[in-house]
């Protein structure tokens, strides 16, 4: 009897034993061939817990001629100041023959205003077209619609004469320059004085879009803003060499007094006083005081007026813009400017040169 217990019971336990151990391997057996995925590549791997997906950046890279062309704020700035100077000079060319094409008598001023109008045109079209291309406001360029002739031109203005009022009468000061006599009277003192205002108004634009415009906020968002605007205030005073009687100390003053229309820009975010400044500074030199403007005499000025005395003293035949008191007097407006018109940090706002940018101030 307990001999069959015991063998019933061995014989249990053995086949249990031989059974589990047969489950196992039919689990085992199934699980190293079960069915795996098809894979078509050594990208296409199965994704398992933990694991992160592949990488596709090298196939979503941008072509290597969008990459030379275009940055991470648009349209290059090499490539936008090579198009926009080139563009200008191309279209340059034709201002002086279209203005040309009549005589309009009045010893050719009518037809070196048409000029002038024709090289504000040839410095706007380019930088209009740009604007499209890079996607920006045009009044990121220093000229906003909103603010044309306004509160910022009308103080540009009365600092301008001012400005030229103080160098005129330290000449005078230092008896170098003489007032004269009036050559102009009746309606021929409102025509005149209204053609040079008009005159000067489109070389303030043009002279000012065309350097510290397009130019001065592209070339500031490769290199900063006051790099800049040093490099560009330099060929502002350059450019006045092809003025016949233009001297060094002329050249030099005219960078100087590019850098302060930096500083204007820079503090009222936009050229509109500098604008204001550089036409009524111009239109008191030529038309109001009668004496050389970098070399020019122009007719149809008010007085007979005359300078005397050493050229780096008086200005000499270049004007008042060469004499060194010209420099004094740019760098006493520098001061005067800085602590009416202060800086972001104390209280202004100003240009900022970053790509991309709708607002033309930021902090200094």
């Amino acid at each position: 009897m307990s001999e069959a217990v015991c063998g019933k019971v061995n014989g249990r336990g053995v086949g249990s034993g031989r059974s589990r151990t047969n489950r196992k391997g039919r689990e085992g057996f199934r699980e190293i061939h079960k069915e795996k995925p098809v894979t078509d590549g050594p990208n296409d791997i199965e994704a398992t817990p933990g694991s992160s997906a592949p990488s596709f950046a090298a196939a979503s890279e941008p072509s290597y001629a969008r990459t030379l062309f275009l940055g991470p704020d648009g349209l290059r700035a090499g490539w936008g100041l090579a198009f926009y100077v080139g563009a200008f000079l191309a279209l340059q060319q034709f201002a002086a023959p279209l203005a040309a094409m009549h005589d309009f008598g009045a010893s050719g001023l009518w037809n070196m205003a048409l000029e002038e109008l024709g090289n504000l045109v040839a410095a706007i079209i380019p930088a209009i077209v740009l604007a499209r291309v890079e996607r920006r406001a045009w009044g990121v360029f220093g000229l906003p619609g909103r603010g044309a002739f306004g509160r910022r031109f009308w103080a540009g203005a009365v600092w301008g004469f001012a400005g030229i009022s103080l160098l005129i009468f330290s000449l005078y000061g230092t008896r170098v320059f003489g007032f004269g006599h009036v050559l102009l009277h009746g309606t021929r003192v409102v025509r005149f004085a209204a053609f040079w205002a008009l005159m000067f108004l489109l070389v303030g634009l043009f002279e000012e879009f065309l350097l510290r415009g397009y130019l001065q906020f592209t070339l500031a968002r490769g290199v900063g803003f006051w790099p800049a605007a040093a490099t560009l205030s330099c060929a502002f005073g350059l450019i006045h060499l092809r003025n016949g009687n233009e001297q060094w100390r002329g050249l030099l003053a005219a960078a100087v007094i590019g850098f302060f229309f930096c500083l204007t820009l820079r503090r009222t975010g936009s050229l509109w006083f500098a604008v204001g400044f550089h036409a009524a500074w111009d239109w008191g030199e030529t038309f109001f005081y009668s004496v050389p403007d970098s070399g020019n005499v122009w007719p149809g000025h008010l007085l007979s007026s005359s300078v005397r005395g050493p050229d780096w003293l008086s200005g000499g035949a270049v004007g008042p813009e060469g004499s060194v008191l010209c420099l004094v007097v740019v760098g006493v407006l520098w001061v005067a400017f800085d602590r009416v018109y202060p800086s972001a940090g104390q209280g202004a706002s100003t240009l900022s040169a970053t790509a991309g940018s709708s607002s033309l101030r930021s902090s200094e």
